[in-house]
């Protein structure tokens, strides 16, 4: 699914207003009726029967008036409050304005609001509903707005944003006054700042419903940015031929362990074969052997030389692919280790946990790293080996810079895992939950990566799958055991019932 900017947005509507046919006006009341549908559902009659909607002029006030007609149609007890400080009114604004206005009864209150004095005091159960700005904002907001967005956030109401809260930017980093809602409806495709960590408290939950803009447009409009859905998962995974073995799928090699981060080893190597690799192969110090093979004995155990570390490793070209960095330790030896097999690889491989901690130290390394390799930071990592940016939408582009740079796939790991490729795409998981935030959750994610490499998916697809497959996996697993209760553990055993679930996509 393509993530679009509020340009493209905006040329989105005018295509289909142009090429449907159909007139602006129309189309307001199609996205309004899409959001009332939503929000019934949402909010029923029986449970929130007074609602408040407060509009500004522009075309995202238009939609809040004509969503507080339909939301009065369907019996809620509806008041309207349009801020009349602000600048002039769009056409379409203008005709919803009538249109509520022609309305006589006393479920229906309207008044125009000149300062933050006018605005009323909520019942503790009314909604509100935020059709200020909507996404054409490029600036921080000030003076009487910005006073009416704190009084917003002061109320303590649940709030409902249509399209984008007001405040936030949806294509850049938002400074000043923003509005803080429980829930973001809007339309077609996500907002890029929806994405990113530090818009969370600003949107909140999020969902995207379409309104029927032209397909021809969304067809062919281009972007770096997509949001991964079951739509391209489908066109992903790769179903098993009846007459398959175990050596079509592949031969992992996984690097991990060290004295006292075993467990990371384990973990990795269990979601490697439940994600359907032929054969795994994991190389740990030598005080690993007994519990690699009580723990794992559908895999074979490479022993190193020394007792606690990891130091060397032989026979790489045998190997289908190599991963890297669960629980492996920063010592020398292991430093030179690393870099090591860089040096000797030239197929795409894993690189996690302290194989990127160790190249965060040695940034002259980085030429060594294979093209196409999948490296998997999470935040504080990526600072230790690119550097730390102000903001996210900073980070992002840093993301897309240095995976274009080293010619590798960077997945930022996060609430919206973030893949970075070569090409300067970006593309951002829809799956996973908080409970996945803990640890060992890492080390899962690169035994999947590994297994699906080893199995002949390309790194992108690999990226794309491997992530949405982590994700889907720790959402079931939450569904059954609750986020507060989620182990890493959890989601290598949930791992087979994510696959059932693409399987039927």
């Amino acid at each position: 699914m393509k993530i679009l900017t509020t340009q493209q947005t905006r040329e989105a509507d005018a295509y289909t207003i142009e090429h449907e046919p159909i007139s602006s006006i129309e189309l307001m009341e199609r996205a309004s009726m899409v959001f009332v549908d939503w929000f019934i559902e949402q909010f029923p009659l029986a449970d929130h029967d007074m609602v408040s909607v407060i509009c500004g002029k522009g075309n995202n006030g238009g939609d809040g008036l004509a969503i507080a007609r339909l939301l009065h149609g369907h019996g809620y007890d509806v008041g309207v409050f349009v801020l009349n400080f602000l600048e002039s009114s769009t056409s379409d604004f203008e005709t919803n304005l009538e249109r509520i206005q022609s309305i006589e009864d006393d479920q229906l209150t309207f008044k125009l609001i000149e300062s933050v004095d006018d605005m009323p005091v909520f019942d503790a159960d009314e909604i509100i509903i935020d059709a200020i700005l909507g996404s054409g904002l490029s600036r921080s907001l000030d003076g009487d707005l910005a006073a009416v967005i704190e009084f917003l956030n002061e109320s303590n109401n649940t709030t409902v944003a249509v399209d984008i809260p007001t405040g936030v930017l949806a294509d850049d980093h938002t400074m000043g006054a923003c509005l803080q809602v429980q829930y973001t409806c809007t339309f077609e495709y996500p907002k890029l700042a929806f994405l990113l960590p530090e818009n969370f408290c600003h949107v909140g939950n999020f969902v995207h419903l379409p309104i029927g803009l032209h397909h021809q447009y969304l067809e062919e409009v281009q972007t770096p940015y997509y949001y991964i859905t079951s739509d391209i998962i489908r066109t992903i995974y790769k179903p098993r031929d009846k007459f398959a073995h175990k050596g079509v799928f592949g031969h992992a090699l996984l690097v991990a362990g060290s004295f006292g981060k075993l467990g990371a080893a384990i973990l990795a190597t269990k979601a490697c074969l439940r994600t359907g690799v032929g054969l795994v192969t994991v190389h740990v110090p030598s005080c690993g052997y007994e519990v690699m093979q009580t723990t794992v004995p559908e895999a074979m155990v490479s022993l190193d030389e020394d007792e606690r570390i990891f130091t060397r490793v032989y026979d790489l070209p045998k190997y289908t692919t190599i991963a890297m960095g669960c629980g492996l330790s920063t010592k020398n030896k292991t430093r030179n280790a690393l870099c090591y097999v860089l040096k000797n690889t030239d197929t795409p491989t894993v690189l996690d946990a302290d194989a990127l901690n160790i190249l965060g130290q040695s940034p002259d390394w980085f030429e060594y790293i294979p093209k196409g390799s999948i490296l998997t930071p999470h935040p504080k990592e990526f600072e230790r080996m690119f550097g730390k940016p102000n903001n996210n939408f900073e980070r992002l582009q840093l993301q897309r810079l240095k995976a274009q740079e080293l010619g590798v796939y960077i997945i930022l790991k996060g609430a919206n895992t973030c893949i970075a490729t070569p090409d300067g795409t970006c593309f951002f998981n829809s799956t996973g939950n908080p409970g996945m935030g803990t640890a060992g959750s890492g080390d899962v994610l690169t035994g999947i990566l590994s297994s699906l490499l080893a199995q002949h998916y390309s790194p992108l697809d690999a990226c794309i799958l491997g992530v949405y497959i982590h994700g889907l996996a720790g959402d079931i697993a939450a569904l059954d055991n609750s986020e507060e209760s989620l182990t890493a553990g959890d989601i290598v055993d949930y791992l087979g019932q994510a696959f059932l679930e693409v399987k039927d996509y």
